[in-house]
């Protein structure tokens, strides 16, 4: 398994290398980084499978580090490492399989590998693509909802509306960043509204707006005119 760590501390680092060299030679560090850029950059260049990824960091932090590895097609698995438990969270909201407390334990870091090994490579996209979802919060709560759940989303604000077959939750994901992240399984709409194609049923008119009916959303989706021959498109075929 091809490990990148990183941490701005380098006394972190040292730690975490010589606990993967303690547990064999399965475990190959490949790169170290000091803040999220290098991360990036580390996984653009190299083959890395998983990171040991800190999250207080320089610049960007661990949590937006993730977030950007996350859009990548070849997206390593990510296991936080950090001295604050406050993150949790965030670390599960950016599809980390695991989180580490400092100081980490060998026991401890081994099940977290044992995870990524499971999660790794081939399967780890096989699994994204059979269980894609997005995370939102919904009634105080934090839920995963299947994308095939999800009928429209709309940007309202700083936070986009998932309304789904089971009522309405809230995701801080950008349209943009969904659209990237799972691209085909939504229509736009509008700059500010994605729908599912096999949820719309109806494009009415209202004045000089086009609206959108779809199953399972009481709300309906304004159409702009850039996008309304697309709609029509799907709805005759």
């Amino acid at each position: 398994m091809n490990i990148l760590i990183a941490d701005d501390e380098a006394p972190a680092r040292a730690r975490l290398v010589s606990l993967l060299e303690a547990l064999g030679d399965g475990y190959r560090v490949v790169a170290e980084a000091a803040n999220g850029t290098e991360v990036i950059e580390q996984c653009q260049r190299l083959v890395v499978d998983l990171v040991l990824l800190d999250i207080r960091m320089p610049g960007i932090d661990g949590i937006q580090a993730a977030l950007a590895l996350a859009e990548r097609p070849d997206s390593p698995a990510i296991v936080f490492v950090t001295a604050y438990d406050e993150h949790a969270l965030a670390a599960f909201e950016a599809n980390a399989i695991d989180y580490l407390l400092k100081p980490v334990h060998p026991e401890r870091l081994l099940r977290a590998l044992n995870k990524a090994a499971i999660l790794s490579g081939e399967q780890q996209s096989a699994l994204a693509s059979a269980s894609a979802f997005i995370n939102a919060t919904q009634r105080g709560g934090l839920i995963r909802i299947a994308v095939s759940d999800v009928v429209v989303l709309r940007a309202d604000s700083k936070y986009v509306e998932v309304w789904h077959k089971s009522g309405l939750a809230l995701t801080e994901e950008s349209l943009r960043a969904i659209e990237q992240r799972l691209p085909g399984a939504f229509l736009r709409v509008h700059r500010n509204a994605l729908v599912a194609p096999d949820k719309v049923r109806e494009l009415r008119t209202d004045g000089s707006r086009l609206l959108l009916v779809c199953e399972g959303c009481d709300e309906v989706v304004e159409v702009s005119r850039r996008h309304a021959p697309e709609v029509r498109r799907l709805l005759r075929s």
